[in-house]
């Protein structure tokens, strides 16, 4: 009789095979930012207010803020609560999430709640905190922002284990591409044009300035161009700036935050308008998105100023609703920039009287 478990060995060798079982995770953080909370105090318990609906691993979910609570056996008078919702309730999901509050630009948490876990159903679709905040302690915290706040919501789906075959890949290295670039710029190897800023020099190729922006396409190639064209004199650009705009030239990316701060909004203003004049599109919009999250009394004149005679309409439209509110255009209004808003932007300020007067 022939015995078939040593068919495995043949020549000496054993037939060797793996399988793995794979838990697969998504992740996906959703900022639901509450404006004018003191108009919200007083909506009534039972009432709230939602975010948009957001999609997470094909369910859909929203975050619901209850400013008076959501009931008030529950959580009495003093309290705001909030939940999130699974709004396609049609099997059971895990996950795992957390719901805080952050103050303005999210770097102050109000609140500070550990991820929970929590399977979502048909008959238990929403989970969260009858007791989320306590309201005076909001109004208190928020003082310095008008009222206005973001509820985070950072939630995981885990989904259903599933085993598969393991099979041994060949590791393919990741870009790097932009590494060389970087090291190219730094140590000037091939350089054929040097930019003279301000009295700093700065020393760069040509074609690849060429390839990213139709000025430096013109100002390079074109039949207007610089009769000295291996030596460019800027006397308009800080070279802080200019090197920022090199760097986005060569990787496609801006130097990390930490390059502002100090100053931050005045050399990203500075920054868009370099970006503008040699035609850089994505650096513009990358601007424009930083200047929209750091706006304040002090510089949004400025701004505001800025994006209209840049024709940035996302980025005025931003700063016409951050002036709006009466209170906050009172203290705009005794700033520096503002006299300037006045002189450079007459159309502008209509525009924002207009909407005052309408209530913002």
């Amino acid at each position: 009789m022939t015995n078939k478990s040593t068919s495995v060995f043949k020549h000496g060798q054993l037939s060797k095979t793996s399988s793995r079982c794979l838990t697969e995770m998504l992740t996906v953080t959703h900022d639901f930012e509450v404006t004018n909370y003191r108009q919200l105090d007083g909506l009534g318990v039972g009432k709230y207010v939602s975010s948009s609906t957001f999609s997470v691993a094909g369910c859909d979910w929203n975050i619901r803020f209850y400013p008076d609570g959501s009931n008030s056996k529950e959580n009495g008078d003093g309290n705001a609560s909030a939940f999130l919702y699974h709004l396609s309730p049609a099997k059971d999901v895990r996950t795992q999430f957390t719901l805080n509050i952050l103050e303005k630009h999210g770097e102050i948490k109000v609140t500070n709640y550990d991820e929970i876990m929590r399977i979502f159903s048909p008959s238990s679709y929403n989970w969260g905190y009858p007791d989320f905040v306590k309201k005076s302690k909001l109004k208190s915290s928020l003082g310095i922002n008008n009222g206005y706040f973001t509820i985070r919501c950072v939630l995981t789906i885990i989904k259903e284990p599933r085993t598969e075959v393991k099979r041994t890949l060949l590791e393919v290295p990741g870009p790097n591409l932009q590494d060389h670039l970087v090291q190219m710029l730094k140590d000037g190897k091939g350089a054929d044009v040097t930019f003279n800023v301000c009295g700093q020099l700065f020393h760069a190729h040509r074609c690849l300035l060429a390839a990213r922006s139709p000025v430096f396409m013109a100002e390079l190639f074109g039949p207007m161009k610089e009769k000295t064209t291996h030596h460019i004199k800027i006397d308009d650009i800080e070279p802080p700036i200019f090197e920022e705009l090199l760097h986005f030239v060569y990787t496609d990316s801006m130097l990390d935050d930490e390059q502002y701060k100090e100053g931050r909004t005045a050399k990203l203003q500075h920054l868009l308008v370099a970006a503008d004049r040699y035609g850089l599109d994505k650096l513009r919009v990358l601007c424009e998105r930083k200047l929209c999250e750091s706006m304040d009394v002090e510089t949004i004149a400025t701004t505001l100023a800025l994006a209209e005679q840049h024709h940035c309409t996302d980025l005025k439209e931003a700063c016409v609703e951050f002036m709006a509110p009466w209170n906050v255009l009172q203290a705009v209004m005794a700033t520096d920039g503002f006299k300037h808003l006045v002189e450079s932007c007459p159309l502008v300020m209509k525009e924002l009287l207009e909407m005052v007067a309408r209530g913002g």
